[in-house]
């Protein structure tokens, strides 16, 4: 069994966590951490939990967190950096749901979340926990920084252009046009959170800048031929009054080459044989609805009156394949289990 601590457990993705791997076969929770409701049982916050566990929060405890074969971080940014030396120096192996290790410029990470890092030598040596793109590294990582939501969807999204032998698009024309729902922004009081201020409300935000806008370039940029394809890329994401769900639309301006190649098998090529990436059929409408509680992705593609601009269209659960889903689909990896271990959950519809 694995011995699993997870350290913020009160919070969206700390609870996503634990639905998922309280179901895992080969998972044990050994600690569950949370320094304000330390000895409250967690079926008592969260009642969906209720004759699954008898887990209590616990407080932040080292000794015990260093006995574990794996700690996720399900906390606010700058945590993870701060406690994964001990844990790694013990043989603990560490997954940031946060963004402390997805950066590998500090600069770049000190200019968007406003703080040093703790811990630049391990930073270094972190992998990006981008399954699809990183799955060999991610085997052997001792720290995983996971994806952010918005970047999982933008780079899976073009992943089988930036592979192809040949430039089917001009990358730098891309354009996000990207919507989440509430859940996003975490378990917080907030005004802006607050339903009569999000429900029948429809909003862009970090339209000047947005610090998921570096952590997808940098994808980007690692997995294309050219450095500076991305630097003009406009990404704008949207609050959207749902609580789960991630649909983000991508437009793009072809190449003559593009304009003759058949991108629908291009990407259900790319793809066959990744079980959580779904290639929908040419003409499908995804939904938010239908990747709902799972940790699945799915993507249509479309060319408008056949003319010059590809529409890539994604939809993922934010809370699952981007955010904890995904971080559990890293652990399996890490621990040499099949992929799939624990996460092959069928969407809730309606």
């Amino acid at each position: 069994m694995i011995s699993v601590g997870i350290v913020g457990g009160t919070g969206y993705t700390g609870v996503e966590l634990v639905r998922i791997l309280l179901r895992h076969p080969h998972v044990q929770i050994k600690a569950l951490t949370s320094r304000t409701e330390a000895g409250m049982r967690v079926d008592a916050m969260f009642p969906s939990l209720r004759g699954l566990t008898d887990l209590e929060f616990s407080n932040v405890d080292q000794d015990v967190l260093n006995q574990c074969d794996v700690v996720f971080f399900a906390t606010p940014h700058g945590v993870a950096m701060k406690q994964a030396r001990d844990l790694v120096e013990a043989g603990v192996k560490v997954i940031d749901l946060a963004a402390d290790f997805r950066l590998k410029n500090t600069a770049e990470f000190e200019k968007w979340y406003g703080m040093p890092h703790a811990c630049p030598d391990l930073l270094a040596e972190s992998v990006y926990g981008l399954p699809e793109i990183n799955r060999e590294a991610i085997k052997a990582a001792r720290i995983i920084g996971n994806p952010g939501c918005y970047p999982t969807t933008v780079q899976l999204g073009l992943l089988p252009l930036l592979k192809a032998q040949e430039q089917l698009v001009q990358f730098d024309t891309l354009i996000v046009d990207a919507k989440s729902g509430v859940s996003g922004a975490g378990r917080k009081a907030e005004t802006s959170l607050l339903f009569s201020e999000a429900s029948d409300n429809f909003k862009a935000y970090g339209v000047k800048g947005h610090r998921h806008h570096p952590e997808i370039v940098q994808g980007l940029d690692a997995m294309g031929q050219q450095k500076g394809w991305f630097d003009q890329m406009i990404f704008v994401p949207h609050l959207v009054p749902m609580i789960r769900g991630m649909f983000t639309t991508m437009y793009l301006k072809l190449t003559e080459q593009g304009k003759q190649t058949d991108l629908q098998t291009l990407f259900e090529t790319a793809y066959a044989n990744e079980f959580f990436v779904d290639v929908m059929p040419a003409g499908s409408l995804p939904e938010t609805r239908s990747v709902r509680g799972a940790n699945q992705l799915r993507i249509a593609l479309y060319r408008p009156n056949d003319g010059d601009t590809l529409v890539i269209l994604v939809v993922q659960d934010n809370l699952v394949k981007g955010a904890s889903g995904q971080a559990v689909q890293n652990m399996n990896l890490m621990f040499g289990l099949p992929e799939t271990t624990g996460l092959e959950v069928v969407p809730l519809l309606p």
